[in-house]
């Protein structure tokens, strides 16, 4: 006498379906000691019902008038909980890889992002991947993941679209770097790194259409500014000019 799922919330509420025979006129069906609820008689030979709450591995029987059938096992599952999430933020047409780390992960069957879910694919008790569904908008979002055990929230996922490079101020300096660069265009505030010919400068978000820069030491001549983010870069091609100093 199979039942299906034979594992739930220890909270209680999961729709089971039980097969076997001789099961109509059912008039009860108990996990352990407690009885389910909503039990309905759907055939001579299938029973649907509620589960109570409970906890560990307890024995699910069905009683007619002919009597009490043979246990079969039910497990309750605790809910997930989530402790981490990497990356934190991703494009906005999502397809990257999202690791969660935390505890009762293996009965995993959906990630939801701000309410669009998402298969993931189980590694252990302790993690899963799931690859982000597109968002609906740059910003953050809450991060759910549903196990036989419940749904459990508390994370943050930022969806970002890629930024973009209007000017770069003042457009020379000596080689030696140590010049302060203003760079505006869109998207700026989920700035990862900003390079000069490929050398990483520090910088600083000052808001979404500002980021400050340093330049780093270069050789003379023409730069490419690249401003990168989780959703990708933008180049200003020879934005930035590195002026040798005198020499006598």
């Amino acid at each position: 006498m199979p039942i299906s799922p034979n594992q739930g919330s220890t909270g209680g509420g999961t729709l089971v379906t039980i097969t076997g025979t001789n099961l109509s006129g059912t008039t009860a069906v108990k996990f352990g000691g407690k009885s389910a609820t909503n039990v309905t008689n759907v055939s001579p030979t299938q029973v649907t019902a509620v589960s109570p709450s409970g906890s560990g591995t307890v024995g699910v029987t069905v009683t007619t008038p002919g009597g009490t059938s043979n246990p079969i096992p039910f497990f309750y599952v605790g809910a997930p909980f989530k402790s981490a999430v990497g990356p934190v933020s991703g494009p906005l047409e999502g397809g990257n890889t999202v690791t969660i780390n935390g505890v009762g992960l293996s009965t995993a069957t959906s990630v939801s992002f701000g309410g669009v879910t998402a298969t993931p694919t189980v590694v252990s008790d302790t993690q899963l991947t799931v690859t982000a569904p597109a968002g609906a908008a740059a910003g953050p979002v809450g991060v759910s993941v549903t196990t036989a055990g419940g749904t459990n929230n508390g994370l943050s996922y930022t969806y970002v679209d890629a930024p973009t490079i209007a000017t770069v101020a003042p457009t020379s300096g000596p080689t030696s770097g140590g010049t302060g660069v203003t760079i505006t265009g869109t998207n700026l505030d989920t700035t990862e790194s900003v390079t000069f010919d490929g050398t990483p400068a520090p910088f600083s978000v000052v808001n979404s259409t500002t980021v400050s820069a340093v330049t780093p030491p270069g050789a003379a001549g023409p730069a490419d500014v690249v401003v990168t983010n989780a959703a990708g870069s933008d180049t200003a091609a020879d934005a930035f000019t590195y002026v040798a100093g005198p020499g006598i």
